[in-house]
């Protein structure tokens, strides 16, 4: 999550930046500054952390939807799309079909807190379909959990990092 976030950051004022594509760049400067992907990466987090140890795909949904209205409510500048804005704001928040990254930006924490890829893409698939509901932007969303689940081999070290409450999922 570090490293989304600080990417996140880093990268802001490039974001929307079609010109040069050199290396040569300072990596904080004075416009860079969180965004939507940054609020939305700690939202899911905090949903998965918050989750009982028995609950239900729906139970998990519900939270992921409490937690990124809450805090896109609290931070309502950062740059959020459209569709999206609409999405935080609606008392019955639906799915709207969007197949672009924005499930992709904010999963990183699927890949962390969950013990086997299974689960890591189950959980990936649920923070995206509740905005993301397209078959696109359900597989970035569990391509880059899935990438973050699997570092290298020397590296994975599960019981070392880490890990949410045992979480048992009805499906």
């Amino acid at each position: 999550m570090y490293g989304a976030i600080l990417g996140d950051i880093i990268g802001s004022p490039y974001e929307f930046d079609r010109g040069n594509k050199s290396k040569d760049f300072p990596l904080f400067s004075p416009d860079s500054t969180y965004t939507d992907d940054s609020v939305m990466t700690l939202a899911v987090a905090d949903a998965f952390l918050s989750l009982p140890p028995e609950v239900t795909d729906e139970d998990i949904r519900w939270k992921l939807i409490q937690s990124m209205q809450t805090y896109g409510r609290k931070y309502p500048y950062a740059g959020y799309g459209g569709m999206f804005r609409r999405w935080l704001k609606a008392p019955n928040p639906q799915p709207y079909g969007s197949y672009g990254n924005g499930s992709a930006m904010r999963v990183s924490s699927a890949g962390w807190l969950f013990d086997n890829l299974e689960t890591v893409r189950h959980m990936a698939r649920l923070s995206a379909e509740v905005t993301h509901n397209h078959p696109e932007g359900i597989k970035g969303a569990e391509a880059t959990a899935s990438a973050i689940f699997w570092p290298a081999p020397a590296a994975r070290k599960r019981k070392s990092r880490p890990t949410s409450k045992p979480i048992s999922i009805t499906i």
